[in-house]
């Protein structure tokens, strides 16, 4: 089963928390042996932080892998897996870290498993530097479900920074093979619409602010569609500790999902964090690509596994999904193409087309 150790550098390309998750999720996947060293060299805080090795933690028990090196602070973990696993796994990171980068690591492994799989993820819902979980239900889940599986995302609670506290648990079954996916027509937007959520001891106004001022943000470029942002207040059983924040989403008449998003800081007044979520939403609209780009590196690892051509259209090719391409070339060995569009339409803009060959990977328990 074991053959030669993949040995990755994490300190290259985007150099974090990101390497580590896209080559163990591999590891796992293809029963690889992994070394990862220099993890997070260049971070003012170098080495494994609590969110990472809950990652790390959890991808070895889906698999009743060996582990060693993973601890806080660790530069170097070496990882040897073994068969996925379905049932129930839990991972804490017992901070506000976040559990949609939990989630990212684990959802590859468990669609190979062999049984339906159910994932208790503790930690920060809505986090700084993270997808918000809104954003992994609202975008994420309708878009990666095109490759041919279906999975369940039920919040429990929510958990703001610093605290955490918030639990998902996710529930998915197992598939044979992921289909390609084509996603390089964009349409028109048809629809746009979001939560802006105030949790905790904030007052109900600022909800109605952010929602308000982002409304008015959007209206500025999209005139003729009716923006509807639901303030909410989160009651306070299903919300650990205080928070705000909006997000805020536009539909294409093909079915694309592009988000904007905003956590609210103390000190920053409310008008500023709805303008804020609507100039991401704006400018993820202007490029005429098919994803926004935080879900664009999500989606290279399921093209490098699916079976066929995958191809989608994007906005400029961000460090992560780069570092993305990077690995799964290198560890699963799926071919890509990365070449500006030539559609018309697009000769203007800075949009390019991501192709993949995938390997194809199929479930040895079904």
């Amino acid at each position: 089963m074991a053959g030669p150790r993949v040995e990755v550098d994490g300190s290259i390309m985007e150099g974090g928390g990101q390497i580590l998750r896209v080559s163990t999720a591999l590891s796992c996947l293809l029963g690889l042996p992994l070394r990862v060293q220099k993890i997070r060299a260049g971070r003012s805080t170098p080495g494994l932080r609590p969110q990472h090795l809950s990652g790390l933690e959890m991808i070895r028990d889906l698999c009743d892998g060996q582990l060693e090196g993973a601890e806080i602070g660790s530069t170097e973990i070496t990882f040897t897996p073994e068969k996925i696993k379905g049932g129930i796994h839990t991972a804490d990171t017992k901070t506000a870290g976040s559990v949609c980068l939990l989630m990212q690591v684990s959802m590859p492994c468990v669609l190979f498993a062999a049984s339906p799989s159910e994932l208790h993820l503790k930690g920060g819902t809505n986090a700084e530097m993270a997808p918000q979980n809104d954003y992994t239900v609202m975008v994420f889940k309708p878009i990666v479900e095109k490759f041919g599986f279906i999975f369940n995302c039920d919040i429990k609670t929510r958990g703001y920074y610093p605290k955490g506290g918030g639990e998902v648990i996710v529930r998915m079954s197992p598939v044979k093979q992921l289909n390609p996916i084509n996603l390089t027509d964009r349409g028109c937007v048809t629809n746009v619409y979001g939560r802006a959520f105030v949790a905790g001891v904030l007052p109900f106004k600022g909800a109605k602010d952010m929602a308000a001022a982002a409304v008015r943000c959007i209206r500025k470029e999209i005139r003729d569609l009716y923006v509807n942002i639901q303030p909410v207040q989160e009651p306070k059983d299903q919300a650990f500790g205080n928070g705000n924040g909006i997000i805020i989403i536009a539909e294409t008449s093909t079915g694309c999902l592009f988000a904007g998003s905003s956590l609210g800081k103390r000190g920053v007044n409310a008008d500023k964090v709805g303008i804020e979520a609507a100039e991401m939403l704006l400018a993820n609209l202007r490029h005429g690509g098919t994803v926004d780009e935080y879900l664009q590196d999500q989606l290279i690892v399921f093209m490098a596994l699916a079976n066929g051509v995958s191809r989608i259209k994007t906005g400029p090719v961000t460090l992560h999904t780069q570092t993305a391409i990077h690995f799964a070339e290198q560890i699963a060995k799926a071919k890509f193409i990365v070449k500006k569009s030539e559609d018309e339409e697009d000769a203007a803009k800075d949009t390019y087309i991501i192709e993949c060959q995938g390997i194809g990977m199929t479930n040895p328990n079904l």
